[in-house]
């Protein structure tokens, strides 16, 4: 491999790194923000296995695959079993959602009239499959993330002038993936979103590691990536027992709880 090939296939790594994190500020259903984190995590498994044949490095070649099942195939899966399934029900997502007969409204004990509807169960499925408006809307975010884009590249400045190669010159795009993820994570209001963005701000974390260090040694990456594990197994379980309690994952409406 040559070194302007070895620098084009790490630009395309994190320039794909980058874009799969905007992707998931952007999108506000969950099923696509996980299958952008799957896609995250196989580039970000990329950038140690370019490096290791490069460099020639065998604890890059050993790191690759652990991180490409982990973080691109075993915590997706966990986090997407996190959000409802969209099927469609028997009738259509029009049909189910309805408004109620009066025969059913009077069993019901609800009011007659043209306005009483009686929500059905699409509905509520579409309600958890969907992150609710955010705590500042879409076009604001995207602003926000192009401007910590802009500020990461302004902060490796320093480092690139003091070591110009492929590995420091991709680093401002993990850099940008840390900060856009702390954004996600701050500013989302799902349960199963908050989880994406703290993936996606510990992925950027890695790049960065792998970037500028040269990778970190498998045994310290293993202990990361199964303490990562515990963390999402732990927030599933939380996850399942809130839709079980307040039929849903929205962190906003547990702020209106009362002792």
């Amino acid at each position: 491999m040559t070194s302007e090939t070895y620098a084009n296939l790490l630009h395309f790594a994190g320039g794909l790194l980058l874009l799969c994190t905007v992707g998931v500020v952007w999108r506000h259903q969950l099923g696509a923000s996980v299958r952008l984190l799957a896609v995250q995590g196989a580039a970000l498994a990329a950038i140690p296995l370019i490096s290791g044949i490069y460099h020639e490095k065998a604890h890059l070649l050993a790191i690759a695959p652990v991180v490409l099942v982990l973080r691109a195939a075993v915590l997706p899966y966990l986090i997407s079993r996190m959000v409802p399934p969209t099927a469609r029900p028997p009738g259509g997502w029009t049909a189910s959602a309805a408004p109620a007969t009066p025969a059913a409204q009077a069993d019901a004990g609800a009011p007659d009239g043209p306005t009483a509807t009686r929500p059905g169960p699409a509905a509520d499925v579409l309600a958890g499959s969907r992150e609710p408006v955010p705590l500042i809307s879409t076009s604001v975010t995207l602003l926000l993330s192009a401007a910590l884009t802009v500020l990461a590249y302004a902060l490796c400045r320093p480092i690139i002038a003091l070591d110009p190669t492929a590995d420091t010159r991709t680093a401002p795009a993990a850099l940008a993936v840390i900060f856009i993820g702390l954004l996600a994570l701050t500013t989302r209001r799902q349960a199963v979103s908050q989880v994406v963005g703290f993936l996606t701000l510990d992925n950027g974390i890695v790049a960065l590691a792998f970037l500028l260090t040269s990778g970190v040694p498998l045994v310290v990456e293993l202990g990361a990536s199964l303490d990562l594990l515990l963390v999402v197994l732990v927030v599933a379980a939380l996850t399942n027992r809130m839709r079980a309690a307040f039929g849903g994952t929205d962190i906003g409406e547990l702020q209106e709880l009362k002792e």
